[in-house]
C-alpha cells in the first residue's frame, strides 16, 4: 500500500481532480438513484379499487340561456348506465384515486381544539360507489341507504349538515387513533363540535387524489351522499368490455340530456396519465445518470491509460526483478480504488447535502443511507471496470522495456 501511496503523492493535482469528479458523480447519481426508486415505488403503488374495470365518465351541461336553471338528470343518467351492456354497477363520486382533482378537510379529535386536526381527503360517495370502485375493508361495514344523506359542502343554498357516518383508511385511522381500534370512534368536522362521524368501516388503501405532503398518499374518507353535485360517474364493466363501453357512453348520456359535452376515460389510462411526469423524470434521470457514469469512466480510463504510458520503464524494472501480471494487475486495481474511495466519500458528504437542499426546495423525503451505499457500490464497481483495460496493458508489459532508454 505504502508504494502505491507514496506515487499518487507526486500527482497530487491529477489525483485530485479525479477524486473531485468522483466526488460530483457520487452526489448527482446517489440523489438521482434515490429520485428514481422513489418515483418507481410510487408508480407501483395499489390504488385501493378494481383499477382493470373501471370506466368514469365527466359530464359538463352547455348554457341553455335566459337565467333558465339546468335539470338534475342523475337518477337518468345511472338508470341508463346500468342498462348499458358489459355495465355491473353504476355509482357517482366527485373524485377518484390519483385523479388529480379533490377536496379535503380538517378532521377534528376534540371539538374546540384547532391544533389537534387532520387533514384529509373527502370522498362524497353516492349509494354503492364502495362496491363500484372495489374497495377492500378491513374491519366494519358498507353504508347504508339510509345513511346517505343530502349534503354539499360547497351549495351556495342553505348548508346541510354532514352524514353521520363515515368510513376512513387504514392510514387516516392510524394516525387518528394510534394502535386503537377505529370502529365506533367518533371525531368532528367542525372545531365547535356541532358536526361529529362515527367510523363505521376501515378501508385496506383508496389513495389520494393527488399525493402530496398536506395529505400524504392515502389518508382520506369516504362519506354517504345521495347525489353528488357535478362528480364523475364510474362504472364497473367487464375488462374486455372497456373500449366499448366508453364508445358507447356519449350517445347514451346525451340521450338523456344531448345540451352537454361527455369526456369518458379508462381508469387504467388516466394512472398512466397521472404518472406520466413521474415517467418522463425517470427517463430523464436514466439518462443523466447514465452519461454522468459515461464521462466519468472516461476520465478514469484516461488517466490510468496516461500512466501507464508513464510508469512504461518503471513496469518494466518490476516485472524484471520478479513482479507477475498479476501483481501488476493488483497494482493499479488498488490505486484506483483509493482514489475512488476518497471522491466516494466527499461524494457522500455532498449528496448528504444536496438531498437536504432538495427537501428544503421541492418537497423531497429524506434519502435513507443505503442509498449512499448503493451509489458508492455502483462507483467501486465503475473505477474496476474503467481501470482493467489500462491495467491489463500495463500487466503485458515485458521486462525488456526496463533496458530501453
Amino acid at each position: 500500500m505504502h508504494p502505491i501511496i507514496a506515487a499518487l503523492k507526486h500527482h497530487k493535482t491529477t489525483v485530485a481532480l479525479v477524486a473531485l469528479e468522483i466526488a460530483l458523480t457520487c452526489a448527482i447519481v446517489t440523489n438521482a438513484l434515490f429520485l428514481i426508486g422513489d418515483r418507481t415505488s410510487a408508480m407501483h403503488l395499489s390504488t385501493g379499487v378494481a383499477d382493470s374495470e373501471l370506466v368514469w365518465v365527466q359530464t359538463t351541461g352547455l348554457d341553455i340561456g335566459d337565467g333558465e336553471q339546468r335539470p338534475d338528470n342523475t337518477d337518468a343518467d345511472l338508470a341508463a348506465l346500468r342498462a348499458m351492456p358489459g355495465v355491473q354497477s353504476v355509482a357517482k363520486s366527485n373524485s377518484l384515486p390519483l385523479s388529480s382533482g379533490y377536496m379535503s378537510t380538517n378532521a377534528f379529535r376534540r371539538p374546540g381544539d384547532r391544533k389537534d386536526t387532520l387533514n384529509v381527503v373527502e370522498y362524497l360517495a353516492s349509494p354503492g360507489l364502495v362496491k363500484t370502485l372495489g374497495i377492500k375493508l378491513v374491519a366494519g361495514r358498507d353504508f347504508l341507504p339510509q345513511e346517505h344523506v343530502d349534503y354539499s359542502p360547497f351549495s351556495m343554498k342553505e348548508k346541510t349538515p354532514p352524514p353521520t357516518v363515515v368510513i376512513v383508511t387504514q392510514s387516516m385511522a392510524a394516525q387518528m387513533w394510534p394502535g386503537e381500534n377505529p370502529l365506533g370512534k367518533t371525531f368532528w368536522l367542525d372545531h365547535e363540535g356541532r358536526e361529529p362521524v362515527q367510523v363505521i368501516g376501515v378501508a385496506e388503501r383508496l389513495l389520494n387524489p393527488s399525493i402530496n405532503k398536506y395529505q400524504g398518499v392515502d389518508r382520506g374518507m369516504i362519506l354517504p351522499v345521495r347525489k353528488v353535485s357535478g362528480g364523475k360517474y364510474v362504472l364497473r364493466v367487464r375488462t374486455e368490455m372497456r373500449d366499448a363501453v366508453k364508445l358507447a357512453l356519449p350517445d347514451v348520456l346525451k340521450r338523456v340530456d344531448p345540451l352537454r359535452m361527455v369526456e369518458p376515460h379508462i381508469y387504467t389510462d388516466s394512472i398512466a396519465d397521472y404518472y406520466h411526469g413521474d415517467r418522463a423524470m425517470v427517463w430523464l434521470l436514466l439518462v443523466v445518470t447514465g452519461c454522468l457514469l459515461a464521462l466519468t469512466a472516461l476520465g478514469v480510463v484516461g488517466l490510468s491509460s496516461f500512466w501507464v504510458q508513464q510508469r512504461s520503464r518503471s513496469i518494466g524494472i518490476r516485472r524484471a526483478i520478479g513482479a507477475t501480471r498479476r501483481d501488476i494487475l493488483r497494482y493499479f486495481q488498488w490505486e484506483n480504488l483509493l482514489i475512488v474511495s476518497a471522491g466516494i466519500v466527499l461524494g457522500s458528504l455532498a449528496a448528504v447535502g444536496l438531498n437536504l437542499w432538495l427537501m428544503q426546495h421541492y418537497e423531497l423525503a429524506r434519502m435513507p443511507l443505503a442509498w449512499l451505499a448503493s451509489g458508492a457500490v455502483v462507483l467501486w464497481l465503475l473505477g474496476q471496470v474503467s481501470v482493467l483495460g489500462p491495467a491489463m496493458r500495463a500487466a503485458a508489459v515485458p521486462p525488456v522495456v526496463a533496458t530501453r532508454s
